[in-house]
């Protein structure tokens, strides 16, 4: 079971769907998709008990702050599309049945709109996308060598086609 907090920091993320206006309505869309990319498991460094609650929040943000926070924490003055801040490194909780906080994923809604539009993506389905990738992220896989991007790139293609959503690495149609 994974309790989702969901905040919509920015204006604007309405105009992905009706979903995205309001954030109890995107909790509620975004659990299945944030259960499917948890359950497709951790990677190196990030042991999930089986059973085991767990917490995550997802914030929907815009670019100014994504950058804000690029800077402040990865020393990279510029806006990404989505940062993810895991947090299963910390110590073991004091008592039994405490959930596994996995961290925070941020999405920048300037950079998300302008990467669907230029790879003409459904801008809803391109930020479920980059949920699933911050998710992972939070679980210990990278991307930082080939093998690594390519066993994540294969376990976000899984999970997103289980929602009817396209490979996001494949190319767009002309």
């Amino acid at each position: 079971m994974i309790d989702l907090t969901v905040s919509i920091d920015a204006p604007g993320w309405s105009a992905l769907g009706p979903d995205f206006a309001d954030e109890e309505a995107l909790a509620a869309a975004l659990g299945p998709l944030v259960e499917a990319a948890v359950a497709a498991g951790a990677g190196p460094g990030v042991a999930l008990e089986a059973g085991r609650p767990a917490e995550l929040s997802i914030v929907f943000a815009d670019d100014a702050t994504v950058q804000r926070l690029n800077r402040e924490y990865r020393g990279k003055d510029a806006p990404t599309n989505v940062l993810s801040f895991a947090l299963t490194e910390a110590e073991e909780p004091d008592f039994p049945g405490a959930p596994l906080v996995l961290g925070d994923v941020v999405l920048a809604l300037e950079t998300v709109l302008a990467e669907a539009g230029r790879d003409r993506k459904a801008p809803a389905d391109h930020a479920r996308h980059l949920v699933v990738h911050g998710i992972l992220h939070l679980l210990g896989h990278d991307h930082m060598t080939e093998a690594e991007a390519e066993a994540m790139e294969r376990i976000e293609i899984a999970v997103l086609a289980r929602f009817g959503i396209a490979d996001p690495y494949s190319d767009p149609p002309n």
